[in-house]
């Protein structure tokens, strides 16, 4: 364990500021991550230095398709998220309990330095939510970037204002999910808020390179209007920002429904490139 950052006491609870569930922790319990608890009242990050998955991955996996193309960056992940997706693609290491390995943020900087002969660029943090990893992943960003390696975050966005406007200093690029463009999306399927999302991809945008995802769920935010009002967003912001359509595959709680058909992609695409220089459509 490690103490965390963000955090006050409130009487016998302690209140985490980390992300907007702000939430507030009695004595041993956790917050909605699942990995920050309240121990004889002060805050501990549990999931520091544990990694749950590793991989050299090509960049456009994160996906970043205007980022160092053809290039790779050597991807980890930890365990637990702030959001609860009922769709989650990583389910087993962000709502589950996966096996981990421990490391300190100098063994993988140093790692990431020799598979720079294999054309890594530098620590991409994926997989599950890298935000509520945030002192491991602080820490590490900064050694990172005294080698000259890039850092990327592959983040739903769910953070408060403080923490990522420190963090951003030392990241190159994001991929930000925007999994929807409704408020009731967000409150229903993800248990999160649209409005915080948008606040960090208007942060991020001028500060790193910043790509957006939004999975197209069929029947739940595939509709034409909203795709629309999500492109002209992003347009406004600058539209040279890219943005991946990707099919959703029945997964976790959501089995129900079907994966999305391609056409559905393809419409998403066409009404975004009204407004967004760079389209894609991934997971076909």
């Amino acid at each position: 364990m490690r103490e965390a950052m963000y955090w006050t006491s409130e009487g016998e609870t302690v209140k985490c500021k980390l992300c907007p569930h702000n939430c507030s922790i009695t004595e041993d319990g956790i917050g909605v991550c699942r990995v920050r608890r309240n121990l004889k009242n002060k805050l501990y990050s549990l999931n520091y230095g544990k990694i749950s998955s590793i991989a050299l991955d090509p960049i456009e996996k994160k996906p970043l398709s205007r980022f160092y193309p053809g290039m790779n960056i050597l991807s980890i992940g930890s365990l637990g998220c702030n959001l609860k997706c009922s769709y989650c693609q990583n389910w087993s290491i962000a709502h589950a309990d996966p096996a981990t390995i421990n490391a300190e943020p100098e063994q993988l900087v140093k790692k990431a330095v020799e598979l720079k002969d294999d054309d890594n660029i530098g620590i991409a943090f994926t997989y599950n939510e890298p935000s509520i990893w945030f002192e491991f992943v602080y820490d590490t960003v900064k050694l990172s970037i005294k080698e000259g390696l890039k850092n990327v975050l592959v983040t739903n966005g769910f953070i408060n204002n403080k923490p990522l406007e420190e963090i951003l200093p030392y990241i190159h690029a994001m991929n930000i999910d925007v999994k929807a463009f409704n408020n009731q999306y967000y409150r229903d399927i993800c248990k999160g808020t649209l409005e915080d999302v948008k606040r960090t991809v208007e942060i991020s945008a001028p500060k790193c390179h910043v790509e957006i995802t939004t999975l197209i769920v069929p029947g739940l935010n595939d509709n034409d209007k909203e795709i629309e009002q999500l492109a002209s967003w992003l347009g406004k912001i600058n539209p040279e920002i890219p943005i991946h359509f990707c099919r959703y595959f029945p997964n976790y709680k959501m089995k129900d429904k079907q994966s999305t058909p391609r056409q559905t992609l393809e419409k998403a695409k066409e009404i975004a490139e009204k407004y967004l220089k760079y389209v894609y459509i991934g997971n076909i």
